[in-house]
């Protein structure tokens, strides 16, 4: 893999087609394809050429190693992927549910803050009517 420029992450899309062909081990008319059926959809230039990421290029070598290693066709590596970012979102959910779950028992624990502090309030657009009952006689 080539050296990435000192801005870029692995999501910057930097590799043209061509390159990112070379280093993925396949022919630019298959990315081509991947893109069009939506496997993988690189960023484009301001010109409209595609623009590959190093987390594009590693998706790339996944869908061939699916289909060529593992006999998967092309819609099954769709909802592979499809699936394995639904995975990942509910598992960065899951992390910042916790994560608030631990302040709001953490708050908790130091007790000086009052209840409607210490616990989120439900919204909800529900309409109750209220109907006073039977006055009491003391």
């Amino acid at each position: 893999m080539p050296a990435l420029p000192s801005w870029a992450d692995e999501d910057t899309p930097v590799f043209v087609i061509s390159i990112a062909a070379q280093i993925a081990g396949m022919h630019a008319q298959t990315l081509r394809s991947y893109d069009r059926i939506g496997l993988v959809s690189p960023g484009r230039a301001s010109g409209g050429g595609r623009r590959y990421s190093v987390r594009d290029i590693a998706l790339l070598r996944e869908v061939q190693r699916l289909s060529q290693e593992d006999g998967v066709n092309l819609a099954g590596i769709k909802r592979i992927i499809e699936l394995e970012r639904e995975v990942g979102a509910l598992t960065d959910r899951i992390a910042e549910v916790t994560e608030e779950l631990a302040r709001w028992r953490a708050a908790a624990e130091q007790g000086g803050a009052s209840r409607s502090d210490r616990l989120p309030a439900r919204r909800t657009q529900s309409v109750v009517v209220w109907q006073p009952g039977p006055r009491r006689r003391e």
